[in-house]
């Protein structure tokens, strides 16, 4: 055991991926997929699909290659990105989704044993409940996780992710139906009165979710940097084409009404049946062990940023055990609201609830990949790029589908997140959240622009006039009237840029009442609503100053066509006679 955890590499980040990616869904939901919307169909959920995922998993590779990520995985990275307010409403959401999962696998899980149930009518004559089945496992399964911690989860995915690939083989072997001519259908074919094909997409989506399960064991990895991104995307590509394989055997093996009617036909199709069912145990027992490590470091995590409500209960959340920090009371917890969702949910119901939850996740690592393009900032140099069009799209994409899946879920998501959003603000105050990020990128923006419009000034040098006024005073605090009339001078159509002078030369004092000074402006600027650019210079007279600020283009990024200059009626002789001076000096610099 080394410094940070267990000390793993890159396998364990692609097999608690993969695992998860080949889950419950590929058994049990795929046979209805391509039954309800053919073999064209299914291929294009599979793209859509990966239009989230692919953009998402270069996403957080790209993000987790330009910084140390700590434990919690996915919560680290965005939180450190979005803020602690921000990014402690989409770690709740994450870790909810996380959770969800381990109780969806769990009810996956017992779909395996369905053949039991005309068994127990006969024999005893009652009714099957995979409650029977589901409820016990989860128990034994956190059982095992509590005591043992990450290190039995992990070898654990090694002789599942074995068995997995064994079934998957076996199915692979198998023979067409029989009576079922593979010649016989087209790539459109499906079921009479096929559900819509946005219905099939939230059913299936969950099974391409899985590709960042490894993210959560960055606490526990020997090089998070390298074993994140390399784990993460080739368990994307892999269970992509694993996918795309199945479907394309399911299409030649069975007919629509087949596989509508049968939720298990690949064992129907398979060289030897109950290796599906293994495979099927296997595939869902893995998903879980993946889900019950990660979600209770993402709200170990939680714990640690005190994110949630009550220093104590964050303190408890966070308290880990061992030299590996392994997130005891976290598990615990994470098993209570799993165990609450096996007694009350269905499947399907489960799918949506994660699509949407996962949906927020990943657009979110999107946008942050995005934004980062953006803003340029020097310090994010990540070893890793993707490209900034890949993570707009995949955040474009998360929040239309969310939508598109339940527009009522969707609505729902949205206000759960801004009500998180308020009681954390109100909780942690307010905090700097997307400033840095947001100031970065609109700062990239003025720059391209400015660009842009001087190189089009110099290509069209006449062009309609609008006011671009500047003001050098030194009487700021003393007469307000001047800052008004700049104000109301550049209301709209114009631009204007307020200066105070400071006489004297540029020393650490001035240069310290420099900054103090433009503090007061913006403050300033603030209780007037005022549009003016506000700033200082430090200068040996008032001449020296205006040869230095009418050098400098105004805020608008163009020369300075106006100048300001004002004086008070009481002002004597001397003071009147110097403001004409300062005119016709300004006047022989146009």
């Amino acid at each position: 055991m080394t410094e940070r955890g267990y000390g793993f590499g890159t396998l364990p980040v692609f097999l608690a991926g993969i695992s998860t990616i080949l889950g419950a869904i590929m058994f049990l939901r795929f046979g209805y997929a391509v039954a309800h919307t053919g073999l064209l169909g299914i291929i294009g959920i599979i793209l859509l699909g990966h239009l989230v995922t692919i953009p998402t998993a270069l996403a957080l590779a790209e993000i987790a290659t330009n910084r140390k990520v700590e434990g919690g995985g996915e919560f680290f990275i965005i939180s450190r990105s979005f803020g602690s307010t921000i990014g402690g409403v989409i770690g709740i959401c994450l870790y909810l989704s996380q959770a969800i999962s381990v109780a969806f696998y769990m009810i996956a899980f017992a779909e395996a044993f369905t053949w039991l149930e005309p068994l127990l009518a006969d024999q005893f004559g009652i009714g099957f409940d995979p409650r029977f089945i589901s409820i016990p496992a989860l128990i034994m399964l956190l059982v095992l996780v509590i005591l043992r911690g990450a290190d039995l989860g992990v070898k654990v995915l090694y002789v599942v992710a074995a068995t997995l690939l064994g079934s998957l083989i076996m199915f692979f072997l198998g023979s067409p139906l029989e009576g079922f001519d593979p010649g016989s259908v087209s790539l459109t074919d499906q079921v009479d009165q096929p559900d819509p094909f946005i219905v099939v997409f939230a059913i299936v989506f969950p099974a391409f979710t899985g590709m960042t399960a490894g993210v959560g064991l960055s606490g526990d990895l020997r090089n998070p940097r390298k074993s994140l991104p390399r784990g993460t995307l080739w368990a994307t590509i892999v269970g992509m084409v694993v996918y795309m394989a199945i479907v394309f055997k399911l299409h030649i093996s069975a007919s629509p009404d087949a596989m509508a009617e049968d939720q298990l036909v690949m064992a129907q199709i398979a060289v030897w049946g109950p290796a599906i069912l293994i495979g099927l145990c296997c595939a869902t027992l893995s998903s879980a062990i993946g889900s019950v490590l990660v979600a209770p470091r993402t709200l170990q995590a939680l714990g640690a940023d005190n994110t949630l409500p009550g220093k104590r209960g964050n303190k408890w959340v966070s308290h880990g055990v061992g030299a590996a920090n392994d997130p005891r009371h976290a598990t615990i917890i994470t098993g209570i609201l799993a165990l609450i969702i096996v007694i009350v949910g269905n499947v399907d119901l489960v799918a949506t609830l994660i699509s949407m939850f996962f949906m927020v996740t990943y657009g979110s690592l999107c946008a942050i990949s995005f934004l980062e393009h953006f803003a340029a900032r020097p310090s994010y140099r990540p070893s890793f790029r993707s490209r900034w069009y890949i993570s707009l799209l995949g955040a474009i994409m998360c929040f239309l589908l969310m939508f598109q899946i339940s527009f009522a879920f969707a609505v729902l998501a949205i206000l759960v997140l801004v009500a998180l959003y308020q009681g954390l603000r109100i909780a942690k105050g307010r905090e700097g959240d997307l400033a840095s990020l947001f100031h970065n990128a609109i700062t990239q923006a003025t720059r391209y622009m400015q660009i842009r419009l001087q190189q089009r000034r110099a290509d069209q040098p006449t062009e309609e006039w609008r006011p671009s006024v500047i003001m050098v005073n030194d009487r700021t605090f003393d007469r307000r009237s001047p800052l008004t009339m700049l104000r109301w001078l550049c209301h709209r159509y114009g631009f204007g840029t307020y200066v105070h002078f400071i006489k004297g030369m540029l020393t650490e004092t001035t240069f310290a009442e420099s900054n103090a000074v433009r503090s007061r402006l913006l403050e300033l600027a603030r209780k007037q609503h005022s549009t003016v650019y506000m700033d200082t210079v430090v200068s040996p007279s008032m001449t020296s100053a205006l040869a230095q600020t009418l050098q400098v283009p105004g805020v608008s990024g163009m020369s300075n066509n106006s100048i300001l200059f004002e004086f008070a009626q009481r002002d004597s002789l001397d003071v009147v006679e110097s403001v004409v001076d300062q005119c016709l000096f300004a006047a022989g610099t146009d």
